[in-house]
């Protein structure tokens, strides 16, 4: 393949998916969407807030797109992140895979999220409720 489109940014901005552009080679696409759940740990959270070296996680992101279609042939690979707090129910990661086939979409898929987890500079603390509301009583406490 000549060109292949590899679209990666980490924002603070809500994730949306990107419109769906029709590529008339491409017999599969993928779409993924990591989802904040609502525990972490075995402990129920409000969300997470995620930090990174942005300019260092865009750019392994790119590595990693751009792998993975060399190794599963791939005819796009989209990757958006978000960072800062991402509350409950919320994506915090969309990616999109393209390719002339669905097996190489799916096993692509897996192996950039499996590569982004080891390899991307982004880091992630759960906000807990126990935690949210432990600091509400410590506030009302001191107001009293």
């Amino acid at each position: 393949m000549a060109n292949p489109l590899c679209e990666v940014f980490v924002t603070d901005a809500q994730l949306n998916a990107p419109g769906n552009q029709v590529d008339l080679a491409a017999g599969a696409a993928v779409d993924f969407r990591g989802i904040v759940r609502s525990f972490e740990d075995g402990r129920e959270i409000e969300g997470i807030d995620y930090e990174a070296h942005r300019k260092m996680a865009e750019h392994q992101l790119r590595q990693i797109a751009e792998q993975a279609t060399i190794q599963f042939d791939l005819r796009s690979v989209i990757i958006h992140h978000r960072i800062g707090f991402v509350p409950v129910g919320e994506p915090s990661l969309f990616m999109r895979v393209c390719s002339a086939h669905r097996q190489a979409a799916f096993q692509a898929g897996r192996w950039i999220v499996d590569e982004l987890k080891k390899k991307v500079p982004i880091w992630k603390r759960p906000r807990f409720k126990s935690d949210a509301l432990q600091r509400a009583s410590q506030s009302e406490a001191s107001t009293v």
